[in-house]
């Protein structure tokens, strides 16, 4: 029973640092039946959590209604309340793109209050580690996963893959092994199975460690940055506008998190770097009569532009 005392161990400590109730704080399990999240289960009741799991049924595959309700009397032999959530996959950004928007949004809708743990590992760290380093998108994609972000908890980062296939063994659980985790079409699988074992090789081991090492240090020092740019943005960001004159003498990395923060106040869903670029070009003194257009209503184009010092927003309709 080791690998299932070791997880459980790692649930109790998440609880007892972040929920604000510690181990009497009611929880949702985000469980698919996979190895993961049905270990998470089985631990997070055994630490003594109250446990209702969620059980998203995606229905992109055939049967996946009975693997719901089997993952579901799994989790209430285990000793936990139960629910299947039924949602409809769109299509936006790619398969796994939109099932995981549908999922989440299920998840949220049905915590009622409650934070939600979701059984991402070690394992699943180092991908998305290496998936931001591989797309240029800057240090806070390099960051990873946060254990706790309200209302989403990850008691299981410092949990190898391995350690819940053990516990489901350990305890006698049936798993159900989804097989888009090995469809080799999904770059996730082929990092987990091809990139990750040829760098443990390279490198001789320890890879998966010390990219949820890299993960943690970069939260620090983002989190470090952050404060540092909220503290700008109090005198920066008016009601009417964004005031350049307080950013000129700001690092590039205080300068963009404070325009960030202002976008995503006047209507830009996420900025992308590319248009955060372009805005801070207006801060740091574009020609008068430039402007960026940012996203946000599909129905209304809406531009920054630089009037007297100060950063404002139009919008035209298209």
């Amino acid at each position: 029973m080791d690998s299932t005392s070791a997880v459980t161990r790692a649930v109790a400590d998440f609880a007892a640092a972040c929920l604000d109730d510690g181990p009497a704080t009611p929880v949702c399990v985000g469980l698919s039946g996979g190895p993961d999240s049905l270990a998470l289960t089985a631990c997070a009741v055994r630490a003594g959590l109250d446990v209702t799991a969620l059980v998203v049924d995606h229905g992109l595959q055939q049967g996946s209604a009975a693997v719901a309700a089997r993952a579901a009397d799994a989790a209430r032999h285990l000793g936990a309340d139960a629910h299947v959530l039924t949602v409809e996959v769109g299509s936006r950004g790619g398969l796994e793109a939109a099932a995981r928007e549908a999922r989440y949004a299920a998840l949220d809708s049905a915590r009622a209050g409650r934070p939600v743990l979701l059984g991402h590992t070690a394992d699943d760290q180092a991908e998305t580690v290496l998936l931001g380093l591989a797309r240029g998108s800057g240090a806070r994609s390099i960051a990873g996963m946060r254990a706790w972000r309200a209302p989403w908890g990850r008691p299981l980062l410092g949990i190898r893959r391995v350690q819940t296939l053990a516990v489901c063994t350990e305890l006698g659980l049936e798993v159900h092994h989804d097989p888009h985790n090995r469809d080799p079409r999904f770059t996730r699988v082929r990092l987990r199975s091809e990139v990750l074992p040829l760098l443990d090789e390279v490198l001789q081991g320890g890879v998966v460690e010390a990219l949820g090492r890299t993960a943690v240090a970069l939260q620090d020092d983002l989190d470090a940055l952050d404060g540092w740019a909220d503290d700008v943005a109090a005198t920066a960001i008016g009601p009417d506008g964004l005031e350049c004159v307080p950013l000129h003498d700001a690092p590039v990395a205080i300068r963009t998190r404070v325009i960030r923060l202002w976008l995503r106040g006047v209507g830009a869903t996420e900025p992308t770097q590319r248009v955060i670029a372009a805005v801070d070009r207006l801060v740091v003194g574009a020609p008068t009569g430039t402007q960026v257009a940012i996203g946000g209503d599909p129905q209304v184009r809406t531009v920054v532009e630089r009037v007297d010092g100060k950063l404002t927003v139009r919008p035209t309709v298209r």
